[in-house]
């Protein structure tokens, strides 16, 4: 971690596991699986920051995918993901909030040369939970470059919270 007088900034990266994980016997540590399941259960964004804070993260070969490497930078106003998805543009990608979940799906286009074979074709699904009330949902901001995403959820300052009440003491 940085620190400034002003502002502390954490960067983290971690490597976000293949859509089909390898076997048990290759992995080493904890299940890189469970980081960012594309097909369970939505991982929440503390337990994501928690894991990239804590530097786990897949040896090359042992979970990396065509995902790549996922990097995550919180400060007191907004928590930055950056998630490389290459051979995919802006049009190939969707990034939704629904309800407290981040959607983050892209599918590349098949090409001639690829024939019958479908894994060719990159495709990407993954939910992330996020609490609504920390964070302005309906604010978040995507931009898509050279085949990396970048979102940026900003954060709800707590006298912007409609869920906290400060009670007048007589």
């Amino acid at each position: 971690p940085r620190r400034s007088a002003a502002t502390t900034t954490t960067t983290t990266t971690t490597t976000a596991p293949a859509t089909s994980s390898p076997p048990a016997s290759s992995r080493r540590g904890v299940d890189s699986a469970d980081v960012l399941d594309s097909l369970g259960a939505p991982t929440s964004m503390a337990r994501l920051l928690s894991l990239m804070k804590a530097g786990l993260s897949s040896p090359a070969g042992t979970g990396a995918s065509r995902l790549g490497r996922w990097v995550a930078k919180e400060d007191d106003d907004a928590v930055y993901l950056k998630v490389p998805m290459p051979g995919l543009t802006k049009e190939h990608v969707e990034v939704r909030a629904d309800k407290n979940i981040l959607v983050i799906k892209g599918e590349g286009e098949k090409q001639p040369w690829d024939g019958d074979d479908d894994s060719a074709v990159p495709k990407y699904n993954r939910r992330i939970e996020v609490p609504a009330d920390a964070y302005k949902m309906d604010k978040i901001k995507a931009e898509m470059k050279n085949g990396v995403l970048w979102v940026t959820l900003l954060k709800v300052k707590e006298d912007e919270r409609k869920d906290v009440f400060h009670v007048k003491i007589e």
